[in-house]
């Protein structure tokens, strides 16, 4: 089909708001079934801080109880610093390092407690990581849609930011939306402002969003030219963080259905989808 989309389903961002503890075989169970479906990437996990998300703090005991063997799907860990970078890469089942990055002061210092300066040194730090463990940088540009806490921001400087991550060699940047604050219009102008400024880099879409409204957001984004977009199935999560209710992710349902009613092309297996999607809402 024209125009097919890559698709990231997120379980970590789904369990690391949960209160809950998850036992180790029950995550594991819920990705090996996520592994299954044809998803190019599986952000399954994170290296960070017990004490900021203590219910990811067994990532290392779940991938060693994945099935790597049969499956096209890479894995993601996100991490807040190098040293969480040094420990991901060490994984050989682990191919993209994902880090949240912002120009907003405020929510690096709630989310992975840094400044922007330091924030700009664990990229190139991260980046360097990569290239010695032959792993790949995924960098998402968090707060890209507005600032709830008087930052500045602006389309033209999310775009600024781009091209910057762009100049540090990261190939793929995801734009965040952590508090649900993007409209279609809003979309649009972002996406708009980063294809002046940078018109052959691969931007994606890590999408919190209400039930109501996820539809005109995904198809201002793809209208726009965006390919790459973030689900959670059953919709769960958020960013425990960023000092807001969690809104909630995009559910990855709703995306595949929005691909089937516009004959956008797509590489899940709809009966392991199922599959999973049983087991993402019995684990959830």
């Amino acid at each position: 089909m024209e125009g097919s989309i890559k698709i990231t389903e997120a379980p970590r961002d789904a369990m690391q708001g949960i209160k809950t503890y998850i036992p180790v075989e029950k995550k594991a169970e819920l990705i090996n079934a996520i592994l299954k479906v044809g998803f190019e990437i599986v952000d399954f996990g994170s290296f960070v801080s017990p004490k900021a998300i203590p219910q990811l703090r067994d990532t290392a005991e779940v991938i060693a109880k994945l099935d790597m063997s049969s499956t096209k799907s890479k894995l993601m860990a996100i991490i807040g610093n190098a040293k969480g970078g040094e420990i991901a890469a060490g994984f050989d089942e682990v191919t993209y390092l994902g880090f949240p990055f912002s120009f907003s002061e405020t929510f690096l210092k709630l989310n992975i407690n840094s400044t922007l300066g330091q924030a700009k040194k664990t990229v190139t730090d991260l980046q360097n990581i990569c290239v010695r463990k032959n792993k790949k940088l995924l960098v998402y540009l968090s707060m890209a849609f507005g600032n709830p806490y008087g930052d500045d921001w602006s389309p033209e400087l999310i775009a600024y930011w781009t091209k910057y991550l762009c100049d540090q060699g990261i190939e793929v940047i995801a734009l965040s939306d952590i508090i649900g604050a993007a409209d279609g219009n809003l979309i649009n102008k972002v996406f708009e402002a980063i294809y002046k400024e940078v018109p052959c880099v691969d931007v994606g879409l890590h999408l919190h969003t209400r039930e109501n409204n996820w539809c005109e957001k995904v198809d201002a984004a793809y209208k726009a030219g965006c390919r790459r977009f973030d689900g959670v199935m059953s919709g769960i999560g958020g960013c425990p963080m960023a000092g807001y209710e969690l809104v909630g992710n995009l559910n990855t349902r709703h995306l595949i259905n929005y691909c089937t009613d516009n004959n956008i092309g797509h590489n899940l297996d709809p009966e392991a989808f199922e599959m999973a999607y049983n087991k993402a809402v019995f684990t959830y």
